[in-house]
């Protein structure tokens, strides 16, 4: 399918390798100049250099923490009239709620909620005056079901849920958008950091660890940045204008209910 975004100029915020990479790699393929963005400055050249040889498109590589003003800055200098904006960043490690003392807690949040509230509040008014734009969301499977040691990750996570909420609903009217996409357990670095937590504590094998997992979820499988990357550039796309404020699960059917 033709995402009919061909041309148009996309940031996708931690993007050098995992699920950001699969965004950005996503929207090259649908014809789209990239800002890529990252804190491992070597990485994410190398991840340019693979983009614009793969896909052809011009890529921007910006090495910046997004959840500081010079961060932003830097991203907007590269672009300052994006057309999609896909926000991510690293989320807190796991850990028990006990152990959060108030200046994790207020990084978190930061970096979960406030961070990507901040870069929509630089980017949607623009898109509004030029008709057009997206703005993708990655949070998590979590916002909608716990996950044990997630707690501060997914609470801000929520806020920034409901936060938009609200927002995304004065710019539906002048053909901008707000979605978030929830992942599941995707066969990431992340999830198998978890493994390897997880085979340190009880003395199991990795491999019995990601079957037993695996198993747990309908599909039978993980999923790949790859495809979640697809799902993201659909929401970023000419033909998804008359959806906004949607929660999108990519889960394998991990979550049990209906609605």
């Amino acid at each position: 399918m033709d995402l009919g975004i061909s041309g148009r100029k996309a940031i996708v915020c931690a993007s050098s390798r995992g699920l950001g990479r699969g965004c950005a790699e996503a929207l090259a393929d649908a014809g789209c100049e990239l800002v890529i963005n990252g804190l491992d400055a070597e990485r994410l050249e190398k991840t340019a250099e693979d983009i614009r040889a793969r896909y052809g498109v011009k890529v921007t590589a910006v090495a910046a923490d997004v959840s500081t003003r010079e961060g932003q800055d830097a991203l907007l200098a590269a672009c300052p009239d994006p057309d999609i904006l896909v926000n991510n960043n690293g989320g807190p490690p796991r850990k028990d709620f006990r152990e959060l003392d108030r200046e994790a807690m207020l990084k978190g949040v930061v970096q979960n909620m406030v961070t990507p509230i901040e870069l929509v509040q630089r980017v949607a008014d623009g898109m509004a005056e030029r008709g057009f734009g997206r703005i993708v969301n990655i949070t998590s499977l979590s916002v909608k079901m716990p996950i044990e040691g997630l707690d501060l990750s997914s609470g801000a996570r929520a806020g920034l849920t409901a936060f938009l909420a609200g927002v995304c609903r004065q710019y539906a009217g002048t053909n901008v958008t707000i979605n978030n996409v929830l992942p599941g357990k995707m066969d990431t670095d992340r999830l198998t950091g978890g493994f390897e937590r997880a085979a340190a504590q009880t003395g199991r094998p990795i491999e019995d660890i990601r079957a037993d997992q695996a198993a747990e979820i309908p599909a039978r499988r993980f999923g790949t940045a790859a495809e979640f990357g697809h799902v993201c550039a659909f929401y970023c796309s000419a033909h998804s204008g008359y959806v906004t404020g949607q929660n999108i699960l990519v889960d394998g059917g991990l979550y049990p209910a209906a609605f």
